[in-house]
């Protein structure tokens, strides 16, 4: 046994163990962080990099949505990295995605919240990047944040580093973890008062037969990046187009949603064989981030899918307008979903807490959900 001895060890330095530790850091807490790669390489990196409370249905996710954007704001200060405050617009091309955004607006009135319903021409002053071709309109949502995880990731890292009484082991591959102590597969071994296990999509190395009874679902999702775009263009908000509107929950109170579904259903029924829906993001270099796709469970293949990526870019091409489309960069991600609600947590003994499943909305919810766990155990 080592003979150092944790107030908290967290399991995966990916977004949720990473907020997990430096929130815990920071409340006077000595943490040990161990990540099992070299450095984090799942989900956390292989996203958008949007804070998007949009995608939250109004209550409590919501709620926590923009709490958590409060601490991006906050973290990225102290650790060196741009969080920037550029909101969102969703863009309508049909009139039925136009009339699910005006319904949209209402709720968020009734909830207090005022977001802007634009015109076409008020929607190209928000961003020059939407195809003006049979454009209705869009909604501009002010709370959205740009993060860039490639870089958020590390410097979070660095910056838990600095924190009193932290201890951070990559290349620790943590093979058991309960009764007090944490020990990795070269036999090193860490006592802990709790414990935490933030493993992601890895469902199958510590707990398995928890983990794999609690209904988690696997997603494989494909994305593109963009070489720079010419300097003087920048895309302004987070956009996303009406495919996007049947994506997330929070538009699954529009009367008019289930037109558009209907529509592709039946129109485009391999956008929804892929769980297709498009949306772009721009990195401080200018680079455009897109996107995506979704795979579920037996469909998932370990091969990439050119045809993905095809109808991805088609989808793109007929509600935006790029300067330059060229390619730098394909890749896959993978996270796990918890059907049941927005994180999925257990604890299978006394003192180790299970903390996965929140499919794509680990950027979004990580800060909130990690002040929720802290309170909890410091109660």
């Amino acid at each position: 046994m080592g003979e150092s001895r944790f107030d908290l060890a967290v399991v995966g330095g990916g977004i949720l163990g990473l907020t997990h530790a430096v929130t815990a850091a920071e409340q006077g807490l000595r943490v040990l962080l161990l990540e099992r790669h070299a450095y984090a390489q799942g989900a956390s990196i292989r996203n958008f990099g949007m804070v998007w409370p949009i995608g939250q249905p109004f209550g409590g996710s919501y709620d926590l949505a923009r709490s958590s954007r409060e601490c991006w704001m906050q973290v990225a200060s102290r650790a060196g990295f741009l969080a920037e405050p550029c909101g969102s617009l969703f863009v309508a091309h049909h009139a039925d995605e136009w009339q699910v955004l005006g319904e949209y607006q209402q709720v968020a009135l009734d909830q207090g919240l005022e977001l802007e319903l634009l015109p076409p021409d008020q929607v190209h002053q928000r961003s020059p990047a939407v195809n003006p071709d049979n454009l209705q309109g869009g909604l501009f949502s002010p709370w959205e944040v740009r993060v860039n995880p490639r870089q958020a990731i590390p410097a979070i890292t660095r910056y838990l580093q600095t924190l009193p009484g932290v201890e951070v082991l990559h290349g620790a591959c943590v093979i058991r973890a309960g009764d007090g102590s944490v020990e990795t597969a070269d036999g090193r071994r860490w006592s802990a008062r709790h414990i935490l296990v933030c493993g992601g999509d890895e469902l199958s190395l510590l707990y398995p037969h928890v983990l794999q009874n609690a209904g988690l679902r696997q997603t494989k999702l494909h994305m593109l990046r963009t070489t720079p775009q010419p300097v003087e263009f920048r895309i302004g908000p987070h956009l996303a187009s009406g495919l996007t509107l049947r994506h997330y929950d929070s538009f699954a109170s529009c009367p008019s949603l289930d037109a558009v579904k209907q529509r592709i259903a039946r129109d485009q029924p391999e956008l929804d064989q892929y769980g297709i829906h498009v949306m772009a993001s721009q990195t401080e270099a200018g680079e455009l981030i897109l996107g995506d796709s979704h795979e579920y469970g037996p469909e998932i293949e370990i091969f990439h899918k050119q045809r993905i990526d095809d109808l991805i870019l088609r989808e793109l091409r007929k509600v935006f307008r790029f300067p330059n489309w060229e390619l730098q960069q394909r890749w896959v991600g993978y996270y796990a979903k918890f059907p049941g609600g927005i994180v999925y947590r257990q604890t299978p003994e006394p003192g180790v807490e299970l903390i996965t499943g929140v499919g794509g909305n680990g950027m979004t919810l990580c800060w909130g959900l990690a002040a929720e766990t802290l309170a909890s155990l410091t109660n």
